[in-house]
């Protein structure tokens, strides 16, 4: 069948909307048509150049939509399933699944180069094989992926809201209640509050944490954490320890996650002076895999028994943690909908990112039409 999607084609290029052809689902796979995907700062560190994935590829990691048909031998999941994407697969198999870090599946091997679990492609240009952004590719009307990434949804949640917890909102979440494990009464320092920081902030408050710094340069980022329950926020690293110091009378915080945009050694060396002895500072954020962004004392590590700690899709576990997630925004105790704050067509990708990058959202999503 043919579908309409953005891709970056060669690496250099802008975003560009292609017609590709799309192969039916194999063995455990399923088609899927996406209604709805989130705008993640990760597919735009592939066309900036600071990860480099294999080219050509569809863009877009966070989806959800539904099943229209599956591969022979598919148990997880059948057609009419309303289904969300999880970036990273979880065979159930390997020694990382069995030790419940599904976030750390072997599968994940394979995320840039953008092919199923069998080293193959489904998207195509002519002969050329195109990948998905992380094996998925949810800027596409339709995408054959893998049963390891589908998980049910309730079909009152509405896609642009379960797209979210595709990526953005397990990564900030569990990086506050996993990574970093808040504790009650905890002061937490957040360093960056866009997609995945305000989540971080859900998160922290989510564990029982006492305080909550939101650090930012944008004043409508500031300003939207505070209105989600942050305590405290910060336009720079300088401002936060101030008052991080006011707060634990000199102590330092009991935590820090970094959820920047690009998290340079400035942010990591803040983040780890903000911190109390015995203290973490949690990863999340990425950079140019060839940059040394950690560059701490080793002496100072260990007398202070401080600890960096990295995570990846906020070492939550998706195939649990996403349904409890949802739950959690059933019940009203985590905002999804109020994360939205535009919403593009599959012809405006290009625009959504430049919003993202000039700091516009907290969140813009993908209205895919059929």
């Amino acid at each position: 069948m043919k579908t309409k999607a953005v891709a970056l084609m060669a690496p250099g290029k802008d975003w560009e909307l292609v017609d590709l052809d799309l192969d039916s689902p194999r063995a455990g796979e399923a088609l899927v048509r996406f209604e709805a995907s989130g705008f993640c700062h990760t597919d735009e560190h592939s066309h900036q150049g600071d990860m480099v994935p294999r080219f050509p590829i569809v863009g877009g990691h966070e989806g959800a939509g539904v099943v229209e048909a599956v591969g022979e031998g598919t148990t997880r999941i059948k057609p009419g399933d309303h289904v969300v994407c999880s970036f990273i697969p979880a065979c159930g198999k390997c020694r990382f699944c069995a030790r419940g870090q599904s976030n750390l599946c072997d599968y994940g091997a394979l995320l840039m180069v953008g092919c199923l679990p069998d080293e193959t492609f489904r998207f195509h240009a002519g002969s050329a094989d195109v990948g998905g952004m992380f094996g998925l590719g949810t800027f596409s009307q339709w995408a054959v992926v893998s049963e390891h990434v589908l998980i049910k949804i309730d079909e009152d949640i509405p896609f642009e809201a379960a797209a979210l917890v595709g990526c953005g909102v397990p990564t900030g979440w569990g990086s506050a209640v996993y990574a970093a494990d808040v504790e009650p009464g905890d002061t937490i320092a957040v360093y960056g509050v866009g997609g995945v920081g305000i989540n971080a902030v859900q998160g922290a408050l989510f564990a029982g944490a006492e305080h909550v710094v939101a650090i930012d340069p944008l004043a409508n980022k500031r300003e939207f954490a505070l209105s989600l329950g942050a305590t405290h926020c910060a336009a720079n690293a300088a401002e936060a320890q101030q008052i991080i110091t006011e707060l634990t009378r000199g102590v330092g915080a009991d935590k820090a996650i970094l959820t920047a945009g690009l998290v340079t050694e400035e942010i990591v060396t803040a983040a780890y002076d903000a911190i109390r002895k015995g203290g973490t500072v949690v990863l999340t954020g990425v950079n140019n895999p060839a940059l040394k962004t950690v560059q701490i004392s080793g002496f100072d590590l260990t007398v202070l028994e401080k600890r960096i700690q990295g995570s990846l899709l906020g070492s939550c576990n998706p195939f649990d943690d996403i349904p409890r997630l949802l739950s959690l925004y059933k019940s009203g105790h985590l905002k999804l909908d109020e994360l939205i704050t535009a919403r593009y067509g599959i012809h405006e990708v290009g625009q959504a990112y430049e919003d993202l990058l000039a700091g516009k959202n907290i969140r813009g999503v993908l209205i895919h039409e059929h």
